[in-house]
């Protein structure tokens, strides 16, 4: 299954409160994940907001490719990627 992002993300951008959001994101994850489902996310995810859907440990996988891929017009592809992942391995510490 794959979880929406774009509320959190949106909140997040708008400078709102994004608390209750991002506790139905891992509160969703934890439930799909207890039933056997993958968990995965995405809409909207930036280097910002990846960072912390990526402490919900029942997600496995970030849907990423189109914030990467717009960011590498700046900064190359390589570097856009090597950052995110960084920023992913971080957080799952």
């Amino acid at each position: 299954v794959e979880l929406h992002t774009g509320r959190y993300c949106d909140l997040f951008n708008n400078n709102k409160k994004t608390k209750s959001a991002f506790m139905k994101l891992k509160s969703s994850a934890f439930f799909a994940k207890k039933i056997g489902l993958h968990v995965h996310a995405g809409h909207g995810l930036s280097y910002q907001t990846a960072q912390k859907v990526s402490k919900i440990k029942y997600i496995s996988e970030l849907n990423i490719g189109h914030f990467l891929i717009g960011e590498s017009i700046f900064v190359g592809l390589r570097d856009a990627i090597i950052k995110m992942r960084e920023l992913m391995d971080k957080a799952r510490l």
